[in-house]
């Protein structure tokens, strides 16, 4: 091959490449990011051109064996569950969450109790060995099987990949991996997205797995470059909940990407002195049991987070406008879905809610997206507005169509069954053809309504 040029002139800022020095980059425009970096030798063999030169091949799909996208158990089941089922092997997983949010020990805690025989390196570019040791000690894990590196180099880290072959790698973080060949100031666009590259191609290679932890900006997204959301397979979101009866400590993991299985599904924690604790029934976080029956506007919903049933607590309260405009506030579920609620109220029931201001809250501090608590929404707006409340023991569930209709929705009799194991006999719902044909003894105790205005009379008159 033609011998490459021994040196060029890269961008610290951007990555672009120059023959020659120039005191602008013309790329991005910063001045003096111009820096000398030796280039790499060019090789006949590697990741572009197959091991030891031969050359790539294509396979018939019904050739490969389906064996080679198993995956490797967590140990943890509320990480499975929103994986899919576990760890997909050759798979990349990206981690985003608030400083101090727990990802760190999630990681170590899954390095701890993955169900392999191979080894699993956890590489750390934010703490040294000892005070990953001194955490692992606080969290009980033995660490067998676990080989620790301390180091945000990837030519070091590399080395290290080629020594251990670990079936699993826990790097933390993203934005502390750095190379020359990158530029010399870590963190940067370039470093990210070359340094992930990299180790995302050595994972798929050696049949191995990747978590990448990353920093959020201020908006609550991941800080660098899109491309790297891109270049992943799953994108894992680490949220906490508001402050209120759990006292913060309650940890909501969600997918906002996955190539191997559902976004929908929420994996539930709460944070102790062990670290991170799995929780068995997540209902009990979001319901309070009151001896008095419920105050107005407020209305227990059975929801869907992925293929899990929850009960939460919907709080609603309408006071008059403060000004000429009222206001929608609603940071649990999109106010633009409480404004929407409200609309159909005012226009089927003649109830006027457009000269109050509407507040609206979870119990518990969970985000609500589900189609099926707009029911509860509803009659929490309804209750709030007239001061009557709902009956006790009472458990609802619908779609609410603008028209004011109430829609099927999915999974009613896993709904109803999770009601009445926490003491909700009357459960009232949309009309479903399944229930009404019989085929779901579950739902026996249905109430079931067409619209709005037969809900509102069945619980309040």
């Amino acid at each position: 091959m033609k011998k490459q040029r021994g040196f060029v002139f890269r961008c610290t800022g951007c990555g672009h490449e120059d023959p020659k020095w120039l005191g602008r980059c013309p790329e991005c425009g910063e001045w003096n990011t111009l820096v000398e970096t030796p280039v790499a030798a060019s090789f006949t063999s590697g990741r572009s051109g197959g091991a030891k030169g031969i050359p790539p091949q294509s396979f018939p799909l019904s050739s490969i064996d389906p064996q080679e996208g198993k995956r490797i158990s967590s140990g943890i089941g509320e990480l499975d569950r929103v994986l899919g089922g576990g760890i997909m092997k050759r798979s990349a997983i990206l981690v985003g969450g608030e400083p101090g949010i727990g990802k760190s020990t999630l990681l170590l805690q899954a390095a701890a109790a993955a169900v392999t025989k191979g080894r699993i390196l956890y590489v750390s570019g934010e703490e040294s060995a000892g005070q990953v040791r001194m955490r692992a000690d606080r969290l009980g894990i033995g660490g067998e099987g676990i080989e620790i590196c301390c180091t945000g180099r990837l030519p070091e880290i590399e080395t290290i990949l080629e020594a251990v072959k670990p079936v699993i790698i826990m790097v933390d973080s993203a934005q502390t991996l750095h190379t020359d060949e990158a530029g010399l100031v870590p963190g940067t666009v370039n470093q990210m997205k070359y340094c992930s590259w990299e180790l995302i191609s050595w994972t798929k290679e050696h049949d191995a797995a990747l978590f990448l932890t990353a920093h959020v900006t201020k908006e609550g997204i991941i800080s660098g470059p899109k491309t790297l959301e891109h270049m992943v397979d799953t994108v894992l979101y680490f949220e906490q909940a508001a402050s209120g009866g759990n006292d913060g400590d309650s940890r909501f993991l969600r997918a906002a990407k996955n190539r191997f299985g559902s976004v929908d599904e929420i994996g539930i924690f709460t944070m102790g002195e062990k670290g991170l604790q799995a929780v068995a029934d997540p209902s009990l976080l979001f319901l309070v049991h009151r001896e008095g029956g419920l105050p107005p506007g407020t209305v227990i919903a059975a929801v869907l987070e992925g293929s899990r049933p929850l009960l939460v607590e919907i709080q609603a309260l309408a006071v008059p406008a403060k000004g000429s405009m009222s206001r929608v506030f609603s940071d649990r579920i999109d106010s633009a879905r409480v404004s929407r609620v409200a609309a159909t109220l005012e226009k089927h029931l003649n109830l006027r809610l457009s000269d109050h201001d509407l507040y609206i809250n979870v119990a518990g501090g969970i985000r609500i997206t589900e189609v099926g608590v707009e029911l509860a929404l509803a009659l929490a707006l309804y209750s709030a507005r007239t001061g009557i409340p709902l009956p006790s023991g009472t458990a609802v569930a619908g779609e609410l169509s603008l028209a004011g209709e109430l829609r099927p929705i999915r999974r009613l009799a896993g709904r109803i069954k999770a009601a009445r194991s926490l003491g909700f006999e009357d459960f009232l719902g949309p009309i479903d053809s399944s229930a009404e044909a019989g085929t779901f003894a579950e739902t026996a105790g249905l109430r079931a309504v067409g619209d709005l205005k037969s809900a509102i009379t069945t619980l309040f008159k």
